[in-house]
């Protein structure tokens, strides 16, 4: 089995890693794929949680796929190891009921990170297309 390139947390000579913030999942997608298309091939979109927990991606994205909007907070739908503790403070949070919502969340309102690894040839194309599609470099 091939060892994720990931893992290695080193690049080579010559290459740069680019790490964006994106408000909303689907523009994180949108921006991984056009990076893609652009020759970098190295493209990963995760989600950055308080909480250090992950879930299903399946209920991450709440309009595509999940059964409700708090199911995972609430009824731990798809949270699968989840332990007691981290699902009363994910309950708890006031993200649940939407009341104190403003200006509340992740720092920057941004909480999906788009990470690139890609060579000094296609950098500045990179970053001009990450911020085409909203997110901050």
């Amino acid at each position: 089995m091939k060892k994720a390139r990931w893992l290695d947390m080193q690049l080579a000579p010559g290459e740069r890693s680019i790490l964006s913030y994106f408000p909303s999942s689907e523009k994180a997608q949108e921006a991984a794929r056009a990076l893609k298309e652009a020759g970098v091939n190295e493209v990963r979109v995760d989600r950055v949680s308080r909480y250090g927990t992950t879930f299903d991606d399946n209920f991450n994205n709440p309009l595509n796929h999940a059964a409700t909007i708090t199911g995972v907070t609430l009824y731990s739908g798809g949270a699968g190891d989840l332990n007691d503790a981290a699902r009363v403070l994910l309950g708890a949070d006031p993200s649940v009921s939407g009341y104190g919502m403003e200006n509340y969340g992740t720092a920057g309102q941004r909480a999906f990170l788009v990470t690139a690894v890609t060579g000094e040839e296609h950098l500045d194309r990179a970053v001009e297309i990450i911020k085409q599609h909203g997110g901050e470099v």
